[in-house]
């Protein structure tokens, strides 16, 4: 068996965005017990990452990062089409990932104790993004 649930996420900017809770709950929703839980993002200037959910400076350090390894505004850059911050996101985007999948035991989401699931906004400005989760396996 197989559901699908499309989420929005409203972001404010650049940054990282809990969804555990939100996949986690189309997990449950969809009745199923054992399987796979495959989550996407439609965007290419956005990512989902599986990262540590109890210390926040996780995130903080990943972003200080990605701000020393792929700068806005790099005049290495020719794509600047929507701003500064246009082809670093697509690189953060490209280095990080589009899609997770998870395993569905018990009917959650098998993650482990400290981790979560998180968009991760790449842009400076707020944006709306789409994110498919899909569940395919059985029932008990």
């Amino acid at each position: 068996m197989i559901a699908q649930q499309r989420l929005t996420i409203t972001t404010r900017g650049r940054g990282t965005y809990d969804i555990t809770r939100d996949v986690e709950k189309t997990v449950r929703e969809s009745g199923l017990a054992t399987g796979i839980c495959h989550v996407f993002v439609h965007h290419t200037s956005a990512s989902l990452i599986l990262c540590e959910n109890a210390d926040s400076t996780v995130r903080d350090d990943l972003e200080a990062f990605m701000t020393r390894l792929v700068p806005d505004g790099d005049p290495l850059f020719d794509h600047t089409q929507e701003g500064p911050d246009d082809m670093p996101a697509h690189i953060r985007a490209i280095l990080t990932k589009m899609d997770l999948t998870l395993p569905v035991s018990e009917g959650r989401c098998a993650l482990g104790t400290w981790q979560g699931i998180y968009l991760y906004e790449h842009r400076i400005h707020a944006q709306r993004r789409r994110v498919t989760v899909t569940v395919s396996g059985v029932r008990s």
